[in-house]
């Protein structure tokens, strides 16, 4: 259309949130504090799953729980009933956190001094996935019940994980659940993903679950500080 200017705007609309994420993840890294983002749909397991690692964990570090939900406190009075920290977020009705609403969590005095905080964020498989937490890992959980081809109708949130827990494997002679398939597609997505299978009801690969969060929390808050010179690789020892 002649005399109509054309404005090609390329900036991303989450750059500004991307900003505060980094700037957050760096500052709890300096602090020796690591973040944990554990997404997944609702009914999945998230809280099973955490509870789980509270109870292998709570005796190595010291361990926050943030709770995000669009209302009620279920999720966070039943952590704080097992003696561990807790803080709950309500949404106001939006469907994920974003690094602001993270910062203000981990600003509250249930999270202070915490060596491992889990960020439990709102159920769901599209929104969480779009935004930056600032958290150091993103987990997501995929139940046996929902189905294996998740990866195919929500690539993204399988993109942006750097682990994926199937989760109520004691139910895999219920339902019609190929592991395999839901992996490999999972992986055909992002390659570098790790996938642990485990049964938050039983524990049954949950000390896996806790391998990897030790080996993460460990290899991401010291690398992190290395070039301040303040910790090296190798006080992760015994961590």
């Amino acid at each position: 259309m002649a005399g109509v200017r054309i404005l090609e705007v390329k900036k991303s609309i989450y750059e500004n949130n991307d900003a505060e994420a980094e700037r957050l993840r760096k500052e709890l890294a300096r602090e020796g504090r690591f973040l944990v983002n554990l997404m997944s749909s609702p009914g999945s397991g998230k809280t099973s799953v955490v509870m789980r690692l509270i109870e292998v964990l709570s005796g190595e570090m010291k361990i926050g729980v943030m709770e995000a939900d669009i209302d009620s406190s279920v999720d966070a009075e039943t952590v704080f009933a097992a003696g561990v920290a807790a803080v709950q977020i309500h949404t106001d009705g939006m469907c994920h956190l974003d690094a602001g609403m993270t910062r203000k969590g981990l600003e509250s005095p249930e999270m202070c001094g915490k060596d491992l905080v889990i960020l439990e964020n709102v159920g769901n498989l599209v929104c969480p996935a779009e935004f930056d937490t600032g958290a150091h890992v993103n987990i997501m959980i995929l139940s046996v019940p929902e189905g294996d081809d998740k990866p195919l109708k929500y690539p993204l949130m399988f993109t942006v994980c750097d682990l994926l827990i199937i989760n109520k494997t004691d139910t895999l002679g219920v339902f019609d659940f190929d592991t395999a398939a839901a992996a490999e597609r999972a992986r055909a997505l992002n390659p570098t993903i790790d996938v642990i299978c485990a049964s938050a009801k039983t524990g049954v690969g949950m000390e896996d679950v806790a391998d990897w969060v030790r080996a993460a929390a460990c290899s991401s808050r010291y690398h992190t500080l290395a070039d301040d010179n303040t910790k090296n690789l190798t006080e992760c020892d015994g961590l």
